[in-house]
């Protein structure tokens, strides 16, 4: 029985990238090019009939930029991960693709292994942000500190239990899952039970939203 292949589908619109990044793609065993779309208003097409594991979504095309069809998609097939994989680094459009549900930012500078490797990371569920970004993007959400209560005070997160409250700072620090539960003694099951319910109640989408909540919350100080 062959292992399960990771369906990725390509949103640029310029041809020849999509036809660059689809020849990368397909030297990989374990990754499979379902489609490919000029804008956002095909990539979300797509997204609703191919249901891909992810997509490499470019940020400036069409009347719909990526941030825009990164969160309609992301409401329409929530199973679908996004990668935003683009040119443009501007604070603005990062920190908007984020809180559209992008699961990684990257920039198209980086080499074909980087980016293979990226969308195994982000099909098994963690998130990805270019480095020269991430750092930005956590003292961007750590100004934001000073107008936010206390985390005590917010809701959703006062209704959180003790160990949801610990699991969801291990998951803000890059755990995974099986990470958590050998660290707090408890299944696998039972930490994507715990995570399922966090975000639930936080109304987070993935872990890349928990751990800007957490961030910008100073939550992992406070530990």
């Amino acid at each position: 029985m062959s292992e399960r292949r990771i369906r990725v589908l390509i949103a640029d619109d310029h041809a020849v990238v999509r036809s660059g990044l689809r020849s990368i793609l397909e030297t990989e065993g374990d990754i499979e090019v379902v489609g490919e779309a000029a804008d956002g208003h095909e990539a979300l097409e797509e997204a609703q009939e191919l249901l891909p594991d992810v997509i490499l979504m470019d940020i400036k095309m069409g009347d719909w930029d990526g941030v825009t069809a990164t969160r309609r998609v992301r409401n329409s097939v929530p199973s679908s991960r996004v990668i935003v994989l683009t040119n443009h680094d501007e604070d603005e459009l990062v920190f908007s693709s984020i809180r559209a549900g992008a699961s990684g930012y990257l920039l198209k500078e980086i080499s074909g292994t980087q980016l293979t490797n990226a969308i195994r990371t982000v099909a098994d569920g963690f998130s990805l942000i270019y480095p020269s970004v991430a750092k930005r993007v956590l003292d961007e959400f750590g100004r934001l500190r000073t107008t936010v209560g206390r985390p005590d005070d917010d809701e959703g997160y006062s209704d959180l239990t003790p160990r949801e409250r610990e699991v969801l700072k291990l998951v803000a620090s890059g755990r995974a899952n099986k990470e958590i539960g050998g660290e707090l003694g408890i299944s696998e099951r039972t930490v994507k039970t715990h995570i399922s319910n966090i975000f639930s109640k936080l109304q987070l989408t993935d872990r890349t939203q928990a751990a800007l909540y957490v961030h910008n919350r100073g939550l992992l100080e406070k530990a």
